[in-house]
Parts: C-alpha cells; structure tokens; sequence
C-alpha cells in the first residue's frame, strides 16, 4: 500500500514524476545504485529518527553517514533512530523504502547538503523495489524539507 501512497501523492504534486520499479530489491544503498545504474553516493537515503516524541525524516546522500556532533548542534539533541518495528507504523513504508513521499500525516522532513553535489537523486518510493529520480531542490520544495548540514 505505501507505494499506493506515494504514487498518489506524485500524481497530485508532481505529476511529471515517474516511479520506477525493479524486479530486484533496491533496499540498500548498494543494490539501489546497482539496480539503478547510478553510483551510491546518488542514491537520496531517508534516515527516520526521534526527537522526544516527534518523529523526523533525514535525507542524504547516499555514501554519506550522520556526523554527530553537527546533529547536536543542529537540533540540539543526540540522534536516535527509529525502530524498525516502528518505522513503518510512523511512515507507512517498510524498511527499504522509506521516502519522505506519500506520508500518512505531517512529518519533519530534512534535506542534508550532502544531496546538493548532484542534479539528481535517487530516493526510494515506498517499497523496497521503487525508487524515483529527483532534483535534490524539487526534492526539498516538495517535501517542505529544511536544509541542514549534519553529514559527514
């Protein structure tokens, strides 16, 4: 069903935007890139993490890993992820296809500058056998996301 939710939310906000399915599982930033024929740093990985009680979704680049101490500095608290018990109860996308698309209700979204070194990227759609490709901008204007520098 989620990746019901973000093709409906495409067909409302960006219809020009096409999601592509493989017979392969794209869950990993490494089969994402070879499913896709990119490179793993274009692959746009969506982190679900917790602040008190307040979910939030960080996209990034995919060779990219959480810088700590910028998180803190940022929001002012220790990252921690979601569980993946709960990721999918929270997002409604299974583990592998988190997106910040086609969300059941409002979530902070969060794009790191990280994505801004390329044109296109490439996040999931859902399921971990969909993806999309996305201006790293579009992707932000979209999902109402805010800029950060949390990467490193």
């Amino acid at each position: 069903m989620s990746l019901e939710t973000v093709q409906s939310f495409l067909s409302r906000y960006a219809p020009d935007i096409k999601v592509m399915t493989r017979d392969v599982s794209l869950a990993s930033v490494n089969d994402a890139a070879e499913g896709l024929g990119v490179t793993p740093p274009q692959i746009a990985k969506t982190m679900a993490l917790i602040q008190g009680d307040t979910p939030i979704l960080l996209v990034l680049r995919g060779d990219a890993r959480l810088d700590n101490r910028k998180y803190r500095d940022q929001f002012g608290v220790k990252a921690k992820m979601i569980s993946p018990e709960d990721v999918e109860a929270i997002t409604s996308h299974p583990v592998g296809g988190v997106c910040p698309f086609g969300l059941p209700k409002k979530i902070p979204v969060y794009c790191d500058i990280s994505l801004k070194d390329f044109d296109e990227v490439f996040p999931a759609a859902g399921s971990p056998e969909a993806a999309l490709r996305i201006s790293p901008s579009r992707l932000a204007d979209l999902t109402e996301a805010t800029w950060v520098d949390v990467a490193k």
